[in-house]
């Protein structure tokens, strides 16, 4: 294969910034040390890699340009929202090149993501019988297809990713690039075209995703004025219990604990992105709404397992996630 890696790491933001091509943050949500695993292959004209982190976590970011970016649940341990949709062992999941996406990973979560060029998978498309039903399927980001058929297609995509990194070692052809590709495109496309796939499908975004979504947005855009859940609620136009019900239902957590948690995972790759030379850690933790030195440093240590002293901070001229 033209690039394979193999990755363990006990930080989800050096993981993420390891997952080539794609711009996203990570962040954690349940406390305790971190430990995950990232294994990536690269052809010419796909990339494929499995994850699993122990942690949960929301993702967020935007979708390589230029790409179509597929992903299959392995494992779904716990409450899963895909752009808003709930997730479960029979989604797929999608994204356009350069589209902006927010996902919520339970604990424990392994998945399997696929970005082709844009070309190859259109012209895979504009061969089957069904182009035109599937490129309206495409616009949904979780399309759901057989959960019997999933199962099969999902186990033979994974022995073909096993086979392909057992194969490193010994063949690095191009036949064997194509193969895997080949192997993803087709099963990804049987599934679409399936008879039991509904081409109408329409997954709304919840109202409760929605209000989640809001509120993390609102709450890092103005890092020196964060706002409060009751502000919150007011800019909304939504009750306190309204919110508090929908981030139990989406996040497994309450608003405060989860815009706490966002914004100390924002210091923290704020720390690990700058040497301490130029940036203090009460700096680095008051740019995001922390001015509590003390307070600020128990609830970090309680979410990472680890003191703000003690986070790995870049080199003069680089970057700890790097």
């Amino acid at each position: 294969m033209k690039n394979q890696n193999i990755s363990h790491f006990h930080d989800i933001h050096v993981h993420a910034a390891t997952v080539q091509e794609w711009s996203q943050d990570y962040n954690q949500l349940t406390a305790g040390l971190a430990e995950s695993s990232l294994i990536q292959l690269t052809t010419p004209r796909c990339h494929v890699f499995r994850e699993q982190i122990n942690q949960r976590v929301v993702q967020h970011g935007v979708a390589p340009r230029g790409k179509m970016c597929f992903a299959v649940p392995i494992t779904v341990p716990g409450t899963i929202r895909m752009q808003g949709r709930e997730v479960d062992d029979s989604s797929l999941f999608f994204l356009q090149g350069g589209e902006e996406f927010m996902f919520h990973m339970p604990l424990g979560m392994e998945l399997l993501a696929i970005t082709f060029e844009r070309d190859l998978f259109e012209q895979a498309l504009a061969q089957t019988a069904s182009a035109k039903e599937i490129s309206q399927l495409l616009r949904q980001p979780v399309i759901k297809v057989s959960t019997q058929r999933y199962a099969e297609a999902r186990h033979r995509m994974l022995a073909a990713f096993s086979q392909a990194l057992l194969s490193e070692e010994l063949d690095n052809s191009q036949d064997r690039e194509m193969a895997l590709e080949q192997t993803m495109l087709g099963e990804l496309l049987q599934l679409m075209t399936d008879p039991a796939c509904d081409k109408q499908q329409r997954t709304p975004s919840s109202t409760r995703s929605y209000i989640v979504e809001k509120c993390h947005r609102l709450a890092t855009a103005q890092l020196n004025n964060v706002p409060s859940v009751d502000e919150l609620c007011q800019r909304l136009q939504v009750s306190r219990r309204t919110v508090q019900n929908s981030f139990r239902s989406v996040t497994e957590t309450t608003p405060v604990n989860y815009l706490r948690s966002v914004r100390l995972n924002g210091v923290r790759r704020t720390l690990m992105s700058t040497p301490a030379s130029r940036l203090s850690i009460g700096d680095a933790a008051a740019q995001w709404g922390f001015y509590h030195l003390s307070h600020f440093a128990a609830e970090y240590q309680a979410l990472f397992a680890e003191l703000p002293s003690q986070t790995a901070r870049a080199a003069i001229g680089g970057c700890a996630l790097a």
